[in-house]
């Protein structure tokens, strides 16, 4: 996708009226083009005070994305990437700074999981406006010559807190999570990282702290148009950003969220709670291919997940958070081999969604088995429409059947029928789709952690492989997530697929249509 950068568009609303003036005297004067440039881009004004800042093409996207925030065309903005990518310098210290250049008369309040960050913040963002680069772009927004953190008449706040703009009414409020801002209102909140680390992320009694402050502090001080901008590494599932996108997915009412999502590497993967509200604007299109190749290519990136392991990669450098292990399947016991031997009985399982949009997976696990000998073959899952789902199953057999001529002794398909009459018609639909094929409806008994036992047990005696494909990652990471992982369907076919095999009749209630 060939993105181009926008050039800002300033609002009518009365936040941008500064700029609108500043942009009215400049007709009477002579402006170097690069100070001019620097006033209407944040990606210029960043390159322009800060020239050692090297830019690649998501900088761009996001800056422009970041001029809409300023503007209010986006009020709720949400930014994942990963770490040393250039996101703290853009969005905690040179967007402040920015945003009192174009309207001095702004209230920002900035925070992150500790005071001592915040206060960082504070300070780099006062060295950017106090720079005579800054006073060139910006003449009318200056702080106070001197620190100080007392009020008394004609003077301004500015302290490693709180910093006030001189002859202006814009204020920056620097805070930890859960720290005072009370009685403080803000235009703009930026959350830069609420989690210190996974330790925090994972810890329940942080999270609902972290929560609690947000809705009964921070939110509360927003003004009526205020923007509010969340930076955060997507340690679990559970977390700020994902309850925010719960919300707003299960309320219109709610606050609406904006989503840049930029993994470190391509994948053409991503958690089902934030996919509704990714902006597609990724420019790559190769699986593996690095976000910033000039900094951090792949040999970088492979040296990166190798010393700090699959589990935090993901959540840290991908933005796909998953429980690392469940308290079933262990990763150490998956086998992958080249080849499946011949004369194997094979069986197709399929658990299918019961909606395209509740966030469930069709998941389809081909299986093999051999005196004795179990062996996962492929995996296909999607979410799709019925009669695209319908599709894909069909395309499915025939494409087994094949493969089963070459390498199989038999071929069998059975279908998850879900409790009701709405399951029974949904397998009956499929069977009848299926017709020609040795197709099974399934009700399998039990919850799903029963019914994933006996699968449990022949992987962990070794007596379970998987053949080599490109699939094997995203069954393996599904698989030992269980059952805390979001995406249960896999191990739900996996599950009835072994236990079709390991049965050597049909589990009663079965119905069997060829």
């Amino acid at each position: 996708m060939n993105y181009q950068t926008t050039s800002y568009k300033p609002s009518l609303k009365d936040r941008a009226a500064a700029l609108l003036e500043l942009r009215r005297r400049q007709t009477a004067v002579t402006i170097d083009p690069a100070i001019l440039k620097a006033r209407q881009n944040l990606l210029s004004f960043t390159q322009l005070t800060k020239p050692d800042y090297f830019t690649n093409w998501h900088h761009a996207i996001i800056c422009d994305y970041l001029m809409r925030f300023i503007a209010g065309e986006i009020k709720r903005l949400m930014i994942f990437m990963p770490p040393r990518h250039g996101k703290s310098e853009l969005v905690s210290r040179r967007l402040p700074a920015y945003i009192f250049g174009v309207t001095p008369d702004a209230n920002i309040i900035a925070t992150s999981y500790g005071a001592s960050l915040a206060r960082r913040m504070n300070r780099d963002t006062q060295r950017i406006i106090g720079t005579p680069k800054y006073a060139e772009i910006f003449p009318g927004t200056k702080l106070s010559s001197s620190n100080i953190r007392t009020v008394a008449q004609g003077t301004w706040l500015r302290n490693s807190d709180m910093f006030e703009i001189v002859d202006h009414g814009g204020t920056y409020v620097s805070s930890g999570i859960g720290g005072p801002i009370g009685g403080m209102g803000m235009d703009y909140g930026i959350i830069d990282d609420p989690y210190k680390n996974r330790q925090d992320a994972n810890s329940e009694t942080v999270r609902r702290s972290v929560w609690d402050w947000y809705t009964g502090t921070f939110r509360d001080r927003l003004s009526k148009d205020g923007s509010i901008l969340l930076t955060t590494t997507l340690w679990s599932e559970s977390g700020l950003a994902y309850e925010l996108l719960k919300r707003a997915a299960n309320d219109k009412d709610a606050d609406q969220w904006v989503v840049l999502r930029f993994p470190a590497e391509y994948d053409d993967r991503m958690p089902l709670t934030i996919k509704p509200f990714v902006i597609e604007c990724d420019e790559r299109v190769e699986i593996g291919e690095p976000l910033w190749p000039n900094r951090f290519g792949a040999d970088a990136l492979n040296a990166t997940r190798a010393s700090i392991g699959t589990y935090e990669w993901n959540a840290k450098f991908q933005q796909d958070p998953a429980p690392r292990e469940g308290n079933m399947f262990k990763r150490e016991w998956f086998k992958i081999t080249d080849a499946l031997p011949h004369d194997c009985n094979l069986t197709r399982y399929w658990d299918k969604a019961g909606s395209q949009d509740a966030g469930d997976y069709t998941a389809g696990v081909l299986m093999a088995e051999l005196n004795g000998r179990f062996f996962v073959v492929d995996l296909v899952m999607g979410q799709w429409a019925a009669s695209e789902r319908e599709a894909v199953i069909k395309t499915t057999a025939q494409l087994d059947y094949q493969y089963t001529m070459t390498h199989g002794a038999s071929y069998r398909v059975y279908v998850e029928q879900e409790p009701g009459s709405g399951g029974k018609e949904s397998a009956e639909n499929t069977i009848r789709n299926l017709a020609g094929f040795a197709v099974y409806a399934d009700r399998p008994t039990g919850n799903k952690e029963l019914r994933a036992e006996p699968l449990e047990a022949q992987f962990s005696i070794g007596n379970v492989s998987l053949i080599h494909g490109a699939w094997n990652r995203d069954y393996i990471d599904y698989m030992c997530a269980f059952p805390y992982g979001k995406v249960k369907d896999v191990t739900d076919a996996s599950s009835g697929a072994f236990s079709t095999l390991s049965d050597s009749v049909e589990e009663p209630g079965s119905i069997r249509y060829a």
